[in-house]
């Protein structure tokens, strides 16, 4: 018999009072994706993570994790968590929080490959009030893989984190994902989905309006960007088939539903030093889907 999905929802509905957080949301996660939530502020992103961990009770709608209740999942220690408002106790040593957590669960991860996968070697002895943010997130990565769940769940996981910690978190869920670790992560970071997931949901008024892998969605998005050293004088209203035209210092950006066209014109019109013509990025995409939301979702029913 083929194993659960690790994530399963059909028809999530969350409601707060008279507003609609999550409306008739459904998503299936495969074993061992890489999944990123993406959505501006108030999406529904947060909502569907804590619903996701029994945190609140749904209007409508079901769940399961990997084949169980969502309550019943994470006390059995199959779900690790990173919230995006997760705290720490204070008047304690890192070691002594991390062996806490650990002997709460059946299977712990073994504490010395803890330690290294979560990056936190040396600071076991340090006060929790003792780290910086980046730190902090990594105390509580080490927290949320304690248990060596097969499912993760990341609210905005490196929001504290500069370039450098970052570079190394994502190092780090590539190593997970590539022992067989299901990771769904929520971010404002488009460059870190577009290098780490294996396939993007994008959510906007609560439902998903885009599911595939991040050239799947980009694909979608017609339009192509054009961009060139242009002189101060040189007009760059009226030309055939842009939508949008931008100046920063030398540089000028168009957008145009036909490139070719445009580029003719501009050649016409004199020459294009530093030219650059690009598709739309995952930013672009995402930004066309959310001013879009009303239209029929892109791959929703994946």
């Amino acid at each position: 018999m083929e194993s659960a999905p690790a994530l399963e929802i059909r028809g999530l509905t969350v409601r707060y009072g008279s507003t609609v957080a999550v409306d008739d949301l459904s998503l299936t996660i495969p074993r061992g994706q890489t999944v990123a939530l993406l959505g501006a502020n108030g999406a529904g992103k947060s909502t569907v993570v804590n619903a996701v961990l029994g945190l609140l009770n749904p209007a409508a709608g079901s769940l399961q994790l990997l084949g169980r209740d969502p309550r019943d999942a994470v006390r059995a220690g199959s779900v690790g968590a990173m919230l995006q408002h997760g705290g720490l106790p204070t008047e304690a040593r890192v070691g002594e929080v991390i062996d806490l957590v650990r002997r709460s669960f059946p299977t712990a991860w073994p504490l010395d490959d803890l330690v290294v996968t979560a990056g936190i070697d040396g600071l076991l002895g340090r006060p929790v009030d003792a780290l910086s943010g980046g730190q902090r997130q990594r105390v509580l990565l080490a927290l949320a893989l304690a248990g060596a769940p097969p499912l993760l769940l990341l609210d905005e996981p490196t929001s504290a984190m500069d370039v450098e910690g970052r570079r190394a978190f994502w190092t780090t869920m590539r190593g997970l994902a590539d022992r067989g670790h299901t990771v769904v992560f929520a971010t404002h970071h488009l460059d870190e989905a577009d290098a780490v997931a294996d396939r993007v949901v994008v959510v906007a008024g609560g439902r998903v309006v885009a599911d595939g892998t991040t050239a799947e969605v980009k694909a979608g998005v017609s339009g192509r960007t054009i961009s060139f050293t242009a002189a101060p004088d040189r007009r760059l209203d009226g030309i055939p088939a842009v939508t949008a035209v931008s100046r920063e210092g030398a540089t000028a950006t168009l957008v145009t539903a036909d490139a070719d066209t445009t580029l003719r014109a501009l050649l016409a019109d004199g020459g294009l030093p530093d030219l650059e013509v690009r598709g739309a990025t995952l930013e672009d995409a995402v930004l066309s889907l959310i001013s879009t939301r009303g239209t029929t979702p892109m791959g929703a029913t994946r």
